[in-house]
Parts: C-alpha cells; sequence; structure tokens
C-alpha cells in the first residue's frame, strides 16, 4: 500500500517577486495542516478540507480571506470538494459572505441531498450550519481592492480587455489533494474568481472534473488557471483519464497541460496524486506555488 501523502499549491500565474516568500511558507502551512490530519490516521478528505482551509485564511492566497473583487465591488467565491472513494462530491458557486467556501461545499455534500449550491441559496445553508460568515471588508485582499479602485477610474470597460489584464495576475486559485492510510484519495479547490469579473460569473473552480476530480481507481487532480479555458477541456477529469490509461501523475498532469495549451489556449496548473502515491506538478504560466510532504520528505517552492 502507498504511503499517504499530501499536496497543495497556491496558485499559477505570474506571482510578484516580493510574494514569492509568502507563497511558499503559506503552501508549507497548508501542507503541514493536512499532514497532521494523515499522520493521526484521517481521511484523505479530512486532509484536503484542512489543508485548503489554511490557503482561505491565508490572504496571501486569492480564496477566502485574500478573494477579489468582482465589477460591482463585492466578492463571489467558489469552492469544490471530491471523495474518491465514493465518486461523491460538494460545491458551491458564486458565495458570499461565507468565511470558508470549501467546509460549505463539504457541507453540501454531506448535509444535503446536492452537488451544487449557488448564490443566495449556498449562503442560507451556511446560515443555517451555524458556519462562519464573514463581510466583503474581511475577504477582500488590500491589493485587490486598491487594484479595482483604479480600474474603476480608468481601467479598461471592455470584457475582453478585462479578461486579458486579469491573466496578468497571479491566478491564485488554491487546491490540495491527498492519498491516506487507506489508499483513498480526495481533492478540494477553492477561489475568489478573477478580478473584476462580471457579477454570477462562475469558472472551472466550481465544476466536477474541470476544477478538480478524484477517483480511487485512479487519482486525484486539481486544476487552476483560466477557468474558462480550463472548462472547455474538463481538466481534472482528462488529467485523471490519462493516469487510467497508464500515465504517473507527473505525465499525466504535463500532458493534459499541453492539452489545454493546444486545443484552447489556455493558461494554468495542475497537481495530482496517483493510485500509486505518486504525485506531479505541472504548468505553462510563468509561476506555480506548491508544496507537499509525506511525513518523512517535504519540499516547496515557486515553479518556473
Amino acid at each position: 500500500m502507498p504511503r499517504p501523502i499530501l499536496l497543495v499549491h497556491g496558485g499559477a500565474g505570474t506571482i510578484p517577486e516580493e510574494r514569492h516568500a509568502a507563497a511558499v511558507e503559506g503552501c508549507r502551512r497548508a501542507a503541514q495542516a493536512g499532514w497532521s490530519v494523515l499522520a493521526a490516521g484521517g481521511s484523505a478528505l479530512d486532509a484536503v478540507e484542512a489543508a485548503v482551509r489554511v490557503l482561505e485564511d491565508d490572504p496571501t492566497f486569492n480564496a477566502g480571506r485574500g478573494s477579489v473583487m468582482t465589477r460591482a465591488g463585492t466578492v463571489e467565491m467558489d469552492a469544490l470538494i471530491m471523495d474518491g472513494a465514493t465518486l461523491r462530491a460538494g460545491a458551491v458557486a458564486a458565495v458570499r459572505r461565507v468565511r470558508h467556501p470549501i467546509a460549505l461545499a463539504r457541507a453540501v455534500m454531506e448535509r444535503t441531498p446536492h452537488g451544487l449550491l449557488v448564490g443566495a441559496g449556498a449562503e442560507a445553508l451556511a446560515e443555517l450550519l451555524g458556519l462562519p460568515m464573514a463581510d466583503d471588508a474581511e475577504l477582500v485582499a488590500p491589493r485587490d481592492r486598491e487594484r479595482w479602485e483604479a480600474l474603476q477610474r480608468n481601467g479598461p470597460r471592455d470584457l475582453r480587455e478585462v479578461l486579458a489584464q486579469a491573466l496578468a495576475e497571479p491566478m491564485d486559485t488554491v487546491g490540495a489533494v491527498a492519498m491516506d492510510a487507506a489508499g483513498h484519495v480526495a481533492a478540494a479547490v477553492s477561489t475568489g474568481g478573477i478580478s473584476n469579473k462580471w457579477p454570477g460569473r462562475v469558472g472551472d473552480s466550481a465544476l466536477i472534473g474541470c476544477g478538480a476530480y478524484a477517483d480511487d481507481r485512479v487519482g486525484a487532480v486539481v486544476a487552476t488557471g483560466w477557468g474558462e479555458t480550463l472548462m472547455r477541456v474538463v481538466i481534472s477529469k482528462t488529467a485523471c483519464d490519462f493516469m487510467a490509461i497508464g500515465l504517473t501523475a507527473r505525465t499525466a498532469v504535463e500532458a493534459a497541460i499541453r492539452l489545454l495549451e493546444e486545443r484552447v489556449q489556455g493558461r494554468g496548473g495542475l497537481i495530482g496524486v496517483d493510485r500509486m502515491g505518486w504525485i506531479g506538478i505541472a504548468h505553462n504560466t510563468p509561476h506555480m506555488a506548491w508544496a507537499w510532504t509525506n511525513g518523512e520528505d517535504e519540499a516547496a517552492g515557486i515553479r518556473w
């Protein structure tokens, strides 16, 4: 049986040099939080949720307390969690005021008969369950508020220009994949979206097979990047399908990123773990933040 392992990412894109140290340290803390669950005999599902919650609490990353603003000046977040043992998944999209969207996504999976809740309905479930809430002021990263205010004064007005500008920024959606001692895998992803997006926009992160996928028979994958293109190739499921035909996690995520670029000129990154416990990281953006640990060995850094 492969030994437990956990891998996290803090986003792909152009990560400014002054944020490199914070991104690496944030990923390392998240990996340690997830590993503490696995080391105590916990499940891969519990581990990826724990890791992503740490990233959601870190304003370095575009998720939870580091989210970006829509064109209306609001915060709308997406999240997804998936259990490779059962293929059950839960997701939320365009959700506001929720401190930990990944916890709400898990509640959708375990406390409702549904797979995806959006907007006000998802927020009502969070309040009903007593999950921690927060207002926009607590959830917006200061750097994005400054950028948003500048855009409102003299920024691009055409949506294509808005997208082009957003793609020049870090696409620091966060995510985690893990394998536990029983050989089960899980995946989790959380995001604040793209800066200055149209209200109601939902990217890949909340969609099963796009933002994440997990299946004990093959492995687990989480994506980050330009969501509109990631969706078009169903990138996380595609990477898992590559594992199913015999590719390792590393070669599978590399093949999926090549497909993304060749077929839809997309930009992004992937992390994955296969059923043998091997991990993989791939991206076609300038940078990607990551960290992994198996209890004996660990590493963290910025990939170029």
